[in-house]
């Protein structure tokens, strides 16, 4: 090697560590980003040979991401803070409900927070993207492997529309001391609250009367209004294992007025009302109980007790949003009710070593980091989502400083050597003299 090429290739090597400084410098900086990946410098050697031995051997640095080393988590007080535990990424777009794929990265800075119109967003100003649920809670067919199908994650203005009620179970018991009687006692009655397609409460009453046959009970069915619907005759088990289930269900009646409507199937116990109070009538199936079993209204001795189990609901008003570790993001009413809105997945790429290194944190997708996979959250290779967290930077700043001291020394050892041959070829030129 001559002269020349021992200044070419201390050259190299103060390049090459400056370069590995400067790395350094960045990993420090952001040793309180969250989500920070740590960058580092891997060194090597080249030669304008060929490999013959006889060219020039110089340096130069290689940039590469410790993409796969986790930070630690960071409990906030923010729900909608995000950290991932384990492998994969957010996904995030440039804007709001972006149609553009390309404008579409993936991210570990889960510091989102809902802007003036409700959209998630972290603090680099890239949008959460997830799926959204429908009403009835189902997610559909979803492309996993693009970005096509995915929204803008919001959580403002969302309000749960009214749910007609379509079922009403009962429960309870009746005294069966009171059947048999020559005279019997007053009737119990109860109410169960239903809503309308509008979210309107109404109640349907329901009037238990003993009657002179032991082991018997009459019940009538009225309307909110006070109108008749219908009625049955229920008689109960009196012994065996069987004792206090209902037996039979018999002289079933319809007192209701067209469009209004009573039926009940003596197999199952389920009564069929049909309201008239829309111009589609509303239909509630009631459940009384199958025949002998306990799922439903029972006759032991003892006190009257009657409950209801219902569905549908009055209009709500969000609350709050909670999300599981699969990523589900369910929103929480004031009418009690909790419903599913987004999911939100947890991306993945086959080499996530190809991902080009982003602005805010952020990557995008290139043909080295092979394809692309939006998973749900918890299942197969991808971590679980921890919510009202964040993942601290992976940089460990005592690692950091010794690599800076070793980069320091080799860029100084390489300075030397720089003015080392300056000075020999100084001498050289000065020969002739």
């Amino acid at each position: 090697m001559s002269i020349s090429s021992a200044l070419q290739t201390g050259v190299s090597g103060l390049q090459a560590n400056s370069n590995a400084v400067g790395g350094i410098s960045e990993n420090i900086a952001n040793a309180n980003t969250v989500g920070y990946r740590r960058g580092f410098s891997q060194m090597v050697t080249t030669t304008a040979s060929g490999g013959t031995g006889t060219g020039v051997l110089s340096v130069r640095s290689v940039e590469r991401l410790d993409i796969n080393s986790a930070g630690g988590l960071i409990s906030t007080n923010s729900v909608t803070d995000m950290a991932i535990g384990g492998a994969g990424f957010f996904a995030v777009s440039l804007n709001p409900n972006e149609t553009i794929e390309t404008n579409y990265m993936l991210t570990r800075a889960g510091s989102f927070l809902p802007d003036a119109d409700g959209n998630l967003v972290n603090t680099a100003g890239y949008y959460l993207a997830g799926y959204p649920y429908d009403l009835d809670g189902s997610l559909g067919d979803v492309d996993r492997s693009s970005f096509a199908q995915m929204e803008t994650v919001n959580i403002g203005n969302i309000g749960l529309s009214a749910e007609a009620t379509s079922t009403i179970s009962l429960g309870g018991n009746l005294p069966s001391q009171e059947t048999g009687l020559a005279t019997p006692g007053a009737a119990y009655t109860t109410s169960s609250e239903y809503y309308t397609g509008l979210g309107e409460s109404e109640s349907l009453s329901f009037a238990w009367q003993a009657t002179s046959t032991e082991n018997q009970w009459d019940l009538s069915i009225t309307d909110n209004d006070g109108n008749p619907l219908g009625s049955v005759t229920i008689d109960f088990n009196d012994s065996g294992s069987l004792a206090g289930s209902p037996a039979s269900y018999s002289n079933i009646t319809s007192t209701a007025t067209a469009p209004a409507a009573f039926t009940l199937d003596p197999l199952t116990g389920i009564a069929t009302i049909t309201l008239d109070n829309g111009v589609t009538p509303q239909e509630i199936q009631v459940d009384l109980g199958a025949p002998d079993s306990f799922d439903g209204v029972t006759q032991f001795a003892g006190d009257f007790t009657q409950s209801f189990d219902r569905d549908g609901s009055s209009v709500g008003e969000l609350l709050r949003i909670e999300i599981d570790d699969g990523g589900t993001m369910y929103g929480i009413f004031d009418n009690g009710q909790r419903r599913a809105l987004y999911e939100i997945p947890v991306a993945e790429v086959a080499n996530p070593h190809g991902l080009i290194e982003l602005k805010g944190n952020a990557y995008g997708l290139s043909g080295e980091s092979g394809a692309f996979r939006a998973q749900k959250a918890n299942t197969g290779s991808v971590g679980s989502i921890n919510s009202s967290a964040l993942e601290a930077s992976n940089v460990d700043i005592s690692q950091e400083m010794t690599d800076l001291i070793v980069a320091q020394r080799a860029f100084s050892t390489n300075a030397k050597v720089v003015t080392t041959v300056d000075e020999m070829m100084a001498e050289t030129t000065q020969l002739k003299r």
